[in-house]
């Protein structure tokens, strides 16, 4: 008798935590992704920002899985689930069709960037921050961003050049935006002769009354007054009404409307559920993600589980956290139940171990068991937890020693300028 399929869609924390749970269990389970690594998401902006190379947060996934027995890894791209015939059809690298089947499925695909509807046009012009691309592409639109001021003899164009639009309030986009005011006033101020650190400006638009919204009220204010101190220019309550290559038009609070020219736009707005959630044709919420019952089971299918940022309960109340712990907790929550399923319904319950921001050097919020910190000791919790998240003793050694010698020096260690990449 042939043993049980188990086929898992994505190799994040999710994936990843379903393939460790499942390593001695009597199944063979194939591990879809396409990418062949694990990437440590909450550090891309570091590698945004050139404090960090590509492979700093990122592992072969045959590497960290190596030795594994009851496993297959496979690069490609799920593009359909027939859930009637237990069958996913998935595309190599060559952009040949296969079809796999199972008898268990796990869907940890993730979340992609929203533009909301507007991507064709805002895309090419602001790009998000999901994956390594992503970050090289930012990377190189605010390096060259530099070198064309330098060589800029017009004010207005040297200051379009060095304005630089992060779009959207939340973490990712605090984070990038603190670490732009740095690279612009600190790390690369005696690099140019012509390039001035006063000349340099980053602008937060934020359609919300505040930034981090689902913090605490004390925590939202330290991280805008440190956004500030940073000398970023954080604009509330504005709402994005265009994009393009010369920058962004942004709707005021009482509907007039105000242009900023801007040569680099970072666009952290908006997410909605991977591509592959669309094609189940089941309840889906306005983001796409997949609702599912408490056991994580899609309705109607119990041999088939959602983890992570795609997974969405079905009381709106209930929503679990887009972070790294709910994948984990997630994922080893299904692992069990693959292994020995409960005789009575099984529900998950997400464990809320704290969360943190970091807005620049020494600047951090964090909420833990309820507590609310801020400042040095908040950053210090934040470089610890995300050293220690990080998969790999390699990627953990470099890390630190890059982080070390960026706090020493204030400089950016991986400021090489290649060719922006293609999507």
């Amino acid at each position: 008798m042939s043993r049980p399929r188990v086929l898992v869609i994505g190799g994040g924390f999710g994936g990843l935590s379903v393939v460790h749970g499942l390593r001695k269990a009597d199944v063979d389970i194939t591990l879809l992704d396409k990418r062949n690594h694990h990437l440590f998401q909450p550090l891309l902006y570091q590698v945004a920002s050139a404090v960090l190379s590509p492979n700093d947060i990122a592992s072969p996934l045959r590497a960290i899985l190596a030795g594994q027995k009851n496993l297959t890894v496979l690069l490609g791209e799920a593009v359909a689930i027939d859930l009637t015939a237990k069958v996913v059809t998935a595309r190599d690298p060559d952009g040949k069709s296969h079809a796999l089947p199972y008898d268990r499925l796990v869907l940890a695909a993730g979340l992609a960037t929203s533009w909301f509807g507007r991507e064709e046009a805002w895309a090419p012009h602001a790009p998000g921050l999901k994956d390594l691309d992503d970050a090289l592409a930012l990377r190189h639109r605010v390096l060259s961003a530099f070198e064309r001021a330098e060589w800029s003899a017009e004010a207005a164009d040297r200051r379009r050049l060095l304005t630089f639009v992060v779009v959207g309030g939340g973490p990712t986009g605090v984070e990038m935006a603190g670490a732009l005011a740095e690279i612009a006033r600190r790390s690369l101020v005696s690099d140019f002769s012509r390039v001035a650190p006063a000349e340099a400006r980053v602008v937060l638009v934020e359609g919300g009354a505040g930034v981090l919204g689902t913090y605490a009220p004390s925590l939202r204010q330290a991280a805008l007054d440190s956004l500030l101190s940073l000398g970023v220019e954080v604009r509330l309550g504005q709402r994005v009404a265009d994009i393009d290559e010369n920058g962004v038009l942004v709707r005021l609070a009482d509907g007039s409307e105000a242009r900023i020219e801007a040569a680099t736009v970072v666009w952290a707005a908006g997410l909605r559920a991977a591509p592959i959630a669309a094609t189940l044709g089941t309840p889906s919420d306005r983001m796409g993600r997949l609702v599912v019952n408490p056991d994580l089971s899609l309705p109607g299918h119990p041999e088939v589980f959602v983890i992570g940022d795609l997974a969405a309960a079905k009381e709106p109340t209930d929503q679990w956290p887009g972070v790294a712990q709910n994948a984990l907790q997630g994922g080893a929550f299904v692992a069990r139940q693959i292994k020995a399923p409960p005789s009575q319904p099984a529900v998950y319950r997400y464990r809320d171990l704290g969360s943190m921001a970091t807005i620049g050097r020494s600047k951090a919020i964090a909420e833990v068991g309820g507590v609310a910190l801020s400042g040095r000791l908040a950053w210090l919790m934040w470089l610890f937890i995300h050293l220690m998240a990080l998969v790999g003793f390699r990627n953990r050694v470099a890390v630190l020693g890059e982080w070390a010698w960026s706090y020493l020096t204030w400089q950016r260690h991986a400021r090489i300028i290649r060719p922006e990449p293609r999507r």
